[in-house]
């Protein structure tokens, strides 16, 4: 089972790596705009969305090439590790 957890680890450390920067961008622009909301008495639904979609779109247009490059490779290990996967589970 080694070579399987080997590449779950893998797996799992990826998703974090693409997920961690957009969640903590959204959640900072979310915060800013919550916080100019509750000082301004604005509470408008449109002004929450709009710049955290934005933002996460500015980062992944930037960010993009860096995540499917970790995707790209996971994807080779994983076609790599088949063989020895398919004899540890026999």
């Amino acid at each position: 089972m080694e070579p399987f957890d080997a590449l779950l680890r893998e797996a799992l450390v990826v998703c974090a790596v693409i997920c961690l920067p957009v969640l903590g961008v959204a959640a900072l622009i979310g915060t800013i705009v919550a916080i100019v909301q509750a000082a301004t008495q604005v509470q408008e639904q449109t002004l929450t969305l709009l710049p955290k979609l934005i933002a996460v779109a500015l980062l992944i247009g930037v960010g993009g090439h860096f995540g499917l490059q970790l995707c790209a490779s996971l994807f080779d290990d994983a076609l790599k590790h088949i063989p020895a996967i398919v004899t540890s589970l026999t």
